[in-house]
């Protein structure tokens, strides 16, 4: 019972230091409820130091990379990844009912953290994931599909290189200018601007790393190889953070993006063939 308790301890402290952090970095309306849950896990850590009478720090690596993550990702990324922990809180203390008179208050504590962190998240970027998503995924399907094409058709790496980072460059400033557009058009709430610089950001970090490998592997199908698999990463991460911040399900997001952007790819790269047998043209 003391291992089992001294878990516990360890992640109300953990939750404690994370909460706060956040508190100090969220704005006023989220700050308040991130510090009045970090107060409730201090409290938690406190009674089940009653019990096993030892004092505990949160584990410092698992925070670290937490306290990274809210600067990269967002702290509503931080926070409903701690809400699955919350979960398996509310399930751990209910085996301790018996046990510990004060379970009872600490199990309604989890769920009322809960049904908090579930309504109170308001995060620019997760406001505008859908124009991250256009950018990125349009990215993606485009430029896999001409760099695939142009790889059997030219066959050099650095010409298809080249020639991917200006049909990058240029489909990314038309891509934000047609968010601009369609947002001030349609009206839906969001700022015009901010909706086009996320599409335009986020097209132009997907446009870097996949045409990057042409300008280092003389091999225009290594460097192909390396681009697709840069492609995949970024799906896989992608994905899994929309997943994450959505509560959606991870497995069908992310089939989804994969067959359609290597379906695409697949497709371009016999069209390359084709043109370069049709038209004879050697480079």
């Amino acid at each position: 019972m003391k291992d089992i308790l001294l878990k516990f301890q360890k992640a109300e402290v953990q939750g404690y230091e994370l909460y706060s952090f956040l508190a100090r970095h969220a704005d006023n309306r989220n700050a308040e409820i991130l510090e009045r849950i970090a107060q409730d896990e201090l409290n938690h850590y406190r009674i089940l130091k009653k019990y096993t009478g030892v004092d505990v720090k949160p584990p410092f690596f698992s925070t670290l990379a937490m306290k990274l993550l809210s600067f990269l990702l967002g702290y509503t990324f931080v926070v409903k990844m701690m809400e699955l922990s919350e979960k398996k809180a509310e399930a751990g203390y209910e085996t301790v009912l018996n046990e510990i008179p004060e379970a009872k208050k600490m199990l309604e504590d989890e769920q009322i953290h809960e049904d908090r962190l579930i309504g109170m998240l308001e995060e620019e970027r997760i406001n505008y994931i859908g124009s991250m998503v256009l950018g990125l995924n349009d990215a993606i399907v485009e430029l896999t599909g001409t760099l695939a094409g142009l790889t059997f058709a030219l066959r050099v790496s650095k010409i298809v290189g080249l020639a991917g980072l200006i049909t990058g460059i240029a489909a990314s400033l038309s891509m934000a200018a047609s968010e601009y557009l369609s947002q001030k058009s349609e009206k839906t709430g969001k700022n015009p601007l901010r909706a086009s610089l996320y599409t335009g950001v986020a097209y132009v970090f997907t446009v870097a790393l996949l045409i990057f490998p042409f300008f280092v592997f003389h091999s225009p199908y290594w460097a192909l190889a390396l681009s697709l698999f840069d492609a995949f990463l970024i799906i896989l991460m992608f994905t899994f953070f929309v997943s994450v911040v959505k509560e959606e399900s991870f497995r069908s997001l992310f089939l989804e993006m994969i067959l359609i952007s290597f379906g695409v790819a697949l497709f371009s790269f016999l069209i390359g063939i084709i043109a370069r047998a049709v038209l004879n043209i050697e480079i």
